[in-house]
């Protein structure tokens, strides 16, 4: 029983104050860079997943491991564990060299999951020596499972899983591919050529982020390029201590339970979350160690997720916005442990489905306790990751005969109401931040043999609150002119979005298929089933929980809702206590009337 090690906040020495224009412009030029590589990897990747729903993220660690920026990224991806890639790239391969890259997607070596293939690439100054570390990461289409999906919540071990582990594998040196690597790849995955390009995407992006680091520290200078990400971590350690100490004292935990799967326990998986604010001190400690063992599912979290799934629970919640670096993380301890559902697994564990579903659950536990402790901050319950309008389809095109494996990103879960705003409506993920692009109809329709007939909100789905949840989202496909397989880890069908504070429970998830004779089949929770032409995959993503009261919601808010459709007049009078009038404006007196007997 141990508990993950995570760096005990301290206070920088005291040095010259730096220049803060200069400090400003400078960072600014870094998140430059992995926007640069990003922008790279959206325009010349080829899996539908990355450059349509921009499942990617980048991300650059100083020579020491620590986080400088991952603009624009998932939050999942890197925060908790950039650093922990970059350090067994280093455990690994003590002598790098320029020119060298690794391929990294070991889950048991500080990757997220199998699933993302990330390109790490140290950067040398002109005199060899390493500076930073540059680090493109990309959701692959299949990354070699035993079936054809990269959600695989069913997998008793990484055996059954089947996915291709790479642990930060040299897979360049002098620039040059080292073949045999890719020779596997190409052997085991279902869409070669599609993996091949995104391979090249995702090198590409990282060379990008090489030669931009290497133009600053030319132009600027490489001990000043050092020194601004020391500076830049002290600036941002501050203003989190800042922050911290707006915050209330306390003590709470908070449990998410993830809907059971085979060989789970029948009600389910919890999280829990021990969190502890300590002002003074400045610290935040989340503490996941009091959970069950890891299970023979998929779902079990790697290192990463555990630790990054906490941290964004923390992040989602401050009164303010804060930059997720080094700096910041200093006042976030994370407690895990060995062993654990929601902590460090041991290989064979699978952790394929690590990047959503009980990592949200950890994230949903942390920012309810943070709400207990102070009614200011913390968050609902987000809706739950991967149903089926969010899952892999796989088969051969009838149009060209091609093999075909994607992700297809249709809709997702809706986001939680906070201390001052309704929830976000394509959040899709707590994890994932609202990052992922829904897909276009359009371009799902002509990259695959599919039709999608609805995709729309659900109206009376969210959870009421004074900051309401987003409503949920149906979403109805089918294959045309074929059969194709599809694989999805749902969740929220049991346990849907919880609110806090006063504030509603979600409408849960529900998914079947319907066929063109009537017959309806319902789905499981995690399934890889076969899709037959006549039959329509129904989708329901469950939807956000609630903040606070709904009757003290602001009755013009209501009245907007109505006039979207989002929720019924009979629910705005029954629930949010507000009455509408025939034109549907509010009617004061009568709503007056009904919340003074509330």
């Amino acid at each position: 029983m141990t508990s993950a090690p995570s760096p005990a906040p301290t206070v920088a020495p005291a040095r010259a104050r730096p220049d803060g224009v200069r400090l400003a412009i400078v960072q600014k030029r870094f998140e430059g860079v992995t926007r640069k590589m990003a922008n790279t990897l959206l325009r010349t990747a080829r899996s539908g997943v990355i450059n349509t729903a921009r499942d990617f993220s980048c991300a650059l660690v100083t020579a020491d491991c620590e986080l400088l920026t991952a603009a624009d990224s998932y939050p999942i991806h890197v925060i908790g564990g950039a650093d922990l890639m970059a350090r067994a790239m280093l455990d690994m391969h003590p002598d790098l060299k320029p020119g060298d890259a690794f391929l990294h997607n070991s889950p048991y070596h500080g990757n997220s999951h199998a699933a993302d293939h990330t390109i790490l690439v140290p950067v040398f100054d002109d005199d060899g020596r390493h500076r930073f570390t540059v680090l493109a990461k990309a959701h692959q289409a299949d990354c070699g499972n035993s079936l054809p999906t990269t959600y695989m919540g069913d997998a008793r071990d990484v055996y059954e899983e089947g996915a291709l582990i790479f642990p930060a594998v040299k897979v360049q040196t002098g620039y040059k591919d080292i073949q045999d690597i890719i020779n596997i790849c190409m052997m085991r995955i279902r869409v070669p050529n599609q993996w091949r390009g995104d391979y090249l995407a995702t090198v590409g992006a990282a060379r990008i982020g090489e030669q931009e680091i290497m133009r600053m520290g030319r132009e600027l200078g490489w001990d000043a390029l050092t020194r601004h990400a020391q500076d830049w971590f002290d600036l941002s350690e501050q203003q989190m201590i800042d922050c911290i100490r707006t915050i209330r004292p306390g003590r709470a935990r908070a449990t998410s339970v993830h809907d059971p799967l085979p060989r789970t326990p029948p009600e389910g998986i919890p999280a829990n979350a021990d969190v502890t604010v300590d002002p003074e001190a400045a610290i935040i400690t989340v503490d996941m160690t009091d959970n069950i063992d890891c299970l023979p599912v998929g779902v079990n979290l790697s290192h990463a997720c555990a630790r990054t799934a906490a941290i964004v629970g923390v992040f989602n919640s401050l009164p303010t916005p804060m930059q997720p670096n080094a700096g910041s993380l200093r006042r976030i301890v994370v407690h895990l442990r060995e062993g654990c559902v929601v902590g460090i697994p041991f290989h064979p564990t699978s952790t394929s489905v690590a990047t959503t579903n009980l990592g949200d659950r950890v994230t949903n536990a942390v920012q309810c306790a943070l709400a207990a402790i102070d009614p200011a901050i913390g968050m609902a319950e987000g809706g739950a990751a991967i149903p089926p309008s969010a899952g892999v389809i796989s088969g051969v095109d009838p149009r060209n005969g091609h093999a075909f494996v994607n992700e297809v990103i249709l809709a997702g879960a809706g986001g939680a109401g906070t201390p001052t705003q309704d929830g976000w409506l394509s959040l899709f993920s707590m994890g994932n931040a609202g990052m992922p692009f829904y897909d276009s109809v359009e371009v799902d329709e002509m990259l695959h043999p599919m039709m999608i007939t609805t995709r729309r909100l659900v109206a009376d789905s969210e959870g009421a609150g004074m900051h309401r949840g987003a409503p949920g989202l149906l979403t109805e496909y089918r294959p045309v002119d074929c059969d194709f397989e599809l694989g999805f880890c749902s969740d929220g069908t049991v346990n849907p979005a919880k609110g806090t504070r006063g504030g509603h429970d979600a409408q849960p998830a529900r998914q079947w298929l319907a066929a063109d004779d009537g017959t309806i089949t319902p789905l499981r929770t995690s399934e890889q089933i076969h899709v037959r032409r006549d039959q329509t995959v129904v989708s329901y993503a469950t939807a956000g929980g609630g903040y606070g009261d709904p009757a003290t919601r602001d009755p013009e808010r209501v009245a907007s809702d109505v006039r979207e459709k989002w929720i019924t007049a009979g629910r705005a009078r029954d629930v949010y206590k507000v009455a509408l009038a025939p034109d549907g404006t509010v009617d004061a007196a009568e709503t007056a009337r009904i919340r003074a007997g509330a």
